[in-house]
């Protein structure tokens, strides 16, 4: 249930496994930032079961209810390690997954027991496959990485067929938190500037301190507090309570993401509409918990 490309590719990678198709990726995109997740997902390119069905369920569940079947096709693009693939492989007919970055062969790995997927190596501005070809295009924590991400979302919205959807997560800009939580993600993102500067090995290390001094005790006060059965809109206030309920090796891969990226930006619903909305699609619904934002749109 493949796609057919609808251009040449330029070459290929020999992954062990599979072929990885290799096209034009120029454009909107920032090289440093794709180097650095090249090297982030190569450092974390395994998560176990539970790992991925855990994250999962927290980015998937605003899809509408039956919407997937067997003879779904699906598009995930900025894959990295394929664990959204992962996820909904068994829940489609078959997923296209495409990075710009090196990420690819880690993904060759984490998916290869699953037979109905295909990896390239693409960016979002050059998508090698037809106009209005999948039910569902998926993008989750990568647009903001790039230089034009209103641009990006037009591109992922040109691959959904009418009708279908288009499932985003983009970086929140803190709207809907108070003058404390901005004070400390400001402090925070003034570290990040520096620390994405850093050589891969050693911003590695820092990022993996910083997983230690930062995420763990906000992580461990949550994680008391869903032990004593505080109510989960409190919880909810604690940066970072998100991770309560994740292992420590996605708690490092976040900090390295969070750290590590040298282009980040943030947007507010309003702004996130509009690009969708500029994309051509309609019936745009939020998720209303963590991680912000979360939003899913259907293809006029």
């Amino acid at each position: 249930m493949t796609i057919p490309y609808n251009q040449a590719f330029i070459s290929s990678i020999d992954a062990g496994n599979r072929k990885i198709k290799v096209f034009t990726s120029a454009g909107n995109i920032d090289k440093d930032t794709v180097e650095s997740f090249g090297d982030e997902w190569s450092t974390f390119h395994t998560f176990n079961e539970d790992e991925i069905h855990n994250a999962g369920d927290n980015y998937f569940d605003i899809l509408p209810k039956g919407f997937l079947t067997k003879s779904s096709l699906a598009l995930d693009v900025g894959c990295g390690t394929g664990r959204w693939t992962y996820y909904l492989a068994d829940k489609v007919g078959s997923v296209e997954c495409i990075d710009p970055s090196k990420a690819v062969l880690a993904a060759s790995k984490l998916l290869a027991s699953k037979d109905n997927i295909r990896i390239s190596q693409a960016s979002v501005d050059n998508i090698p496959f037809e106009d209005n070809s999948f039910d569902l295009v998926f993008s989750l924590g990568v647009l903001h990485h790039v230089p034009d991400t209103k641009a990006a979302v037009k591109k992922c919205a040109e691959k959904v067929k009418p009708g279908g959807y288009l499932l985003l997560y983009l970086y929140y800009n803190l709207e809907n938190r108070g003058l404390l939580f901005k004070t400390l993600f400001y402090l925070s993102n003034s570290l990040r500037w520096c620390i994405s500067k850093l050589p891969s090995v050693l911003k590695n290390i820092v990022c993996d301190v910083l997983a230690v001094l930062i995420y763990m005790p906000f992580v461990l006060v949550a994680r008391f507090l869903v032990a004593i059965h505080v109510s989960a809109s409190v919880i909810a206030k604690i940066p970072l309570s998100w991770y309560a309920d994740k292992s420590f090796n996605i708690i490092r891969n976040d900090s390295l993401d969070r750290f590590g990226t040298p282009l980040e930006q943030r947007f507010s619903k309003a702004e996130i509409t509009h690009m969708l909305e500029h994309a051509g699609c309609n019936n745009i619904v939020f998720a209303d918990n963590a991680p912000f934002w979360r939003a899913i749109a259907q293809k006029k």
